[in-house]
């Protein structure tokens, strides 16, 4: 069986959720955390191997709350996101608290991750379908040596992602022939009077079509991107003045700036599942609701 793994982002401070650890809310009738269902669907989808990205910190939470359990089900590795894990030429320019951005954090496992993976969110649940065709394109179908590099992603539409508790940033997408042409980084989406409101990077109004197709930050990529995001980072830290601390380092304007110079191709798969997550502490709620009807129809 080819080797794939589940790789995890959970390092997020967790602000907006009032400071608490957002990843660690039990949300099923168990205890269960929303990363149980997402590992539940990613191994039965086949991956084989899990890799947790988290703070130093939160590292016995972790191992106590889901690491030692899941430890008794697939192969799991650790790998730690920190705001001063940065190339030595760049330690100290900065005063800033909070880590890099999702680009970052898959940087930080890059010498636990050797195999082709799917890269998700810890506080957010996929469903089953993305995990599923994920895991088939990166066995089945990616070429691991093509040029420009083979990226998959899970294509959600924009009205399965919304919060009814506030905006939500979202990747939205511009998908011909199957391929992900574009992906803009969209601020404070929400639908207000059957109207999609957005506000751009600089805090300009936007137009999204209500059809639209987001990225959740659901990618399948094979191990050499992260040797990309290495040489990529030195680039990003190298452009930015030592009084902006909040700049990040993010997946999908990566991956956008590949795509635009023709150093990657990612075909966009497209899920019918509805996505859900704890943007907002209010949030919490709504997702437990969900998975008790997801319960309830015999998913889990």
């Amino acid at each position: 069986m080819k080797k794939t793994a589940l790789v995890i982002m959970a390092a997020g401070i967790g602000s907006r959720f009032g400071g608490g650890i957002k990843q660690l809310e039990p949300v099923g009738p168990n205890g269960e955390i929303i990363m149980d269902y997402s590992i539940h669907d990613a191994l039965e989808a086949g991956f084989n191997k899990v890799v947790f990205i988290i703070r130093k910190d939160l590292d016995k939470d972790f191992r106590e709350i889901i690491g030692n359990r899941i430890e008794k089900l697939t192969e799991v590795a650790y790998a730690y996101q920190e705001v001063d894990d940065l190339p030595q030429e760049y330690k100290g320019k900065w005063n800033r608290s909070k880590p890099w951005g999702t680009g970052q954090a898959l940087l930080a496992a890059k010498d636990v991750v050797a195999e082709p993976f799917i890269v998700i969110n810890a506080d957010d649940y996929y469903g089953k379908e993305a995990f599923a065709k994920i895991h088939e394109y990166l066995v089945n179908e990616m070429d691991e040596l093509a040029s420009p590099m083979d990226l998959c992603m899970a294509a959600f539409k924009l009205t399965n992602t919304l919060s009814e508790n506030g905006g939500v940033t979202r990747g939205v997408c511009d998908i011909k022939d199957g391929k992900m042409v574009d992906v803009t980084e969209t601020y404070e989406i929400r639908l207000k009077d059957g109207v999609l409101q957005a506000k751009g990077e600089n805090g300009e109004d936007r137009e999204v079509a209500v059809d639209s197709c987001v990225s959740m930050n659901m990618w399948g990529l094979p191990a050499s991107f992260i040797s990309v995001l290495e040489t990529g980072f030195k680039e990003f830290l190298g452009a930015i003045a030592s009084e902006d601390v909040k700049s990040e380092y993010l997946l999908p304007k990566i991956i956008d700036k590949m795509i635009k110079k023709g150093e990657a191709e990612v075909t966009a798969l497209a899920t019918e599942d509805k996505w859900f997550g704890v943007t907002y502490k209010e949030d919490k709620q709504v997702v437990v609701d969900s998975i008790r009807e997801l319960i309830r129809r015999g998913l889990y």
